[in-house]
């Protein structure tokens, strides 16, 4: 049951249709996105906590979770975000112009939007554009995976077969995200993508477990977005369902496996990034404490800064710590390793090779373990490095 991901053809899951093309909103890569089931499907979703919400998330909030749900539109450039009722209009609009392609009314066809925050949709390139791209769908998700970017350097995607008691199914997902990212439910979309059999009401709860064990584990920037959205969809084409409690385990964990696949995905994506930062902490008095201390860690730009310049600068480390609310007994119990060699035990120091560690420090994936010997609580986040790059390419995002 490995992942399989980034390959040149990626595969839907059966009844499952995708395409990508250039609509003319951008000038040289697919810029509109869609996936469709050929029959009604079940979907769930899960959406920004951001208060400044984009026209297609308010829209998709009201049409989930849903066991008639045939299609998702998606267009990049434009965010549709802070665009007033002409942006619900226009929003209203590309569901309506994609369903009558499809033959299916437009509350079955969900939308979701990237780009630049306050653009006005050049909705007139988007609906014309319908067309080409419903004749052009297939069953792998390489083309939308393209058409879904913005200022990602790499499409990502991830899908799994998994054995269930009734037959094998297949997950499927893609996302984008490479700026503006620190999930509160970066800017990020994720679908995802399967055949089993799933109610609506299951298929929203698994997305949202799975959700705050990878998507929610992830930061950047620390910037939450207006238009942060993940789907599930359903449409039980394997005829397979969950039948027992070992299916339920199975399935979720195979739900999990590539939402973590694609979230880790994002964070070594991210803007200016060169190295991916995983932060596994045990040993914590409460849930709280561990989940706060890992995403702090993730979200510091003195840690960010200090990984890109290989500096195993571990009081940085220790201070956001405290800074999260780890208590001081639990601090002077913590054991700290960066890659693997001890920086901190009970309280002090430890005497250790700073060359050997700033060696370590030069892989893309940089390992940060924490053992605060306190209690029975763990946690695990991902993040990136905070380069120059980055101060670049944001600086320059709307010229």
């Amino acid at each position: 049951m490995s992942i399989e991901s980034n390959m040149n053809i990626t595969k839907l899951p059966q009844g499952f249709k995708a395409a990508g093309i250039n609509c003319g909103v951008r000038r040289y890569r697919p810029d509109l996105a869609l996936v469709f089931s050929e029959t009604p499907c079940v979907a769930a979703g899960v959406f920004t906590l951001n208060e400044c919400k984009a026209a297609p998330v308010v829209y998709c909030q009201a049409l989930v979770p849903s066991d008639s749900i045939r299609a998702i539109v998606t267009n990049s450039g434009q965010a549709n975000a802070a665009t007033g009722p002409e942006g619900v209009e226009n929003n209203l609009r590309m569901a309506a112009g994609l369903a009558k392609e499809l033959g299916c009314s437009a509350n079955q066809v969900l939308t979701a939007s990237t780009g630049v925050i306050g653009q006005q949709l050049a909705i007139e390139k988007i609906v014309y554009g319908f067309p080409e791209l419903v004749r052009r769908a297939t069953n792998d998700a390489d083309l939308f995976s393209l058409a879904i970017l913005t200022t990602d350097l790499v499409p990502k995607t991830a899908s799994k077969e998994v054995a269930l008691s009734g037959g094998r199914i297949r997950i499927t997902g893609v996302c984008k995200g490479s700026g503006m990212i620190h999930p509160n439910m970066a800017t990020m979309l994720g679908y995802i993508f399967t055949d089993v059999v799933l109610t609506p009401e299951l298929a929203q709860k698994y997305l949202k477990r799975a959700v705050d064990l990878s998507f929610n584990r992830i930061s950047v920037d620390g910037d939450c977005s207006t238009n942060d959205t993940v789907f599930l969809m359903a449409n039980g084409s394997s005829s397979v369902a969950l039948k027992n409690t070992s299916d339920e385990e199975i399935f979720f964990q195979g739900l999990v496996d590539v939402s973590q696949a694609l979230a880790k995905k994002i964070a070594i994506d991210g803007e200016g990034a060169t190295k991916l930062i995983e932060v596994t902490l045990h040993g914590s008095p409460t849930q709280e404490i561990a989940d706060k201390a890992t995403r702090g860690i993730t979200v510091s730009p003195l840690i960010k800064t200090a990984i890109h310049g290989e500096d195993p600068n571990w009081g940085r480390i220790l201070a956001r710590l405290g800074a999260e609310g780890v208590p001081a007994a639990a601090i002077e119990k913590m054991v700290l390793r960066v890659q693997g060699q001890m920086l901190f035990e009970n309280g002090r120091p430890t005497t250790f090779d700073r060359a050997n560690v700033r060696e370590l420090l030069k892989s893309n994936v940089v390992k940060i373990e924490i053992e605060l010997n306190s209690g029975s609580f763990q946690s695990v986040a991902w993040g990136c490095d905070l380069s120059k790059k980055y101060v670049e390419i944001n600086t320059e995002y709307t010229t």
